[in-house]
């Protein structure tokens, strides 16, 4: 592979993080600087962790950034289920499964890297 972009996960995770946007824009104003903010910076995470690793010296920081990626990951689907719970009219599950998905997929390629 030449390039993070081939990566499926980092594809997957930029899809995430246009999906969490369009989400973010069916919130109240009032959450512009509250969850909306919040879910916004840990979906842009996701995809910026997985190239910055990709980039970096070795094996052990990609894990390192991957890992990172995968913390973001586990914070946006937290703030997408109480986004769930307070804004119950606003359909959070097809972001939640993305979520999910790019979650299992950063800890195939975590445990990859450590092989």
């Amino acid at each position: 592979m030449t390039s993070f972009k081939e990566l499926i996960v980092w594809q997957k995770g930029v899809d995430l993080s246009v999906k969490v946007y369009a989400l973010c824009k069916k919130l109240p104003t009032s959450e512009q600087y509250g969850l909306s903010s919040q879910m916004k910076r840990a979906a842009v995470a996701i995809p910026s962790n997985i190239a910055e690793g990709y980039r970096r010296n070795g094996r052990k920081e990609y894990c390192q950034f991957c890992g990172i990626a995968l913390g973001s990951a586990a914070e946006l689907e937290t703030q997408l289920i109480i986004t769930s719970k307070i804004y119950k009219q606003i359909d959070t599950k097809p972001a939640i499964d993305m979520c999910t998905e790019v979650q299992k997929m950063l800890h195939s390629l975590i445990a990859k890297l450590r092989n």
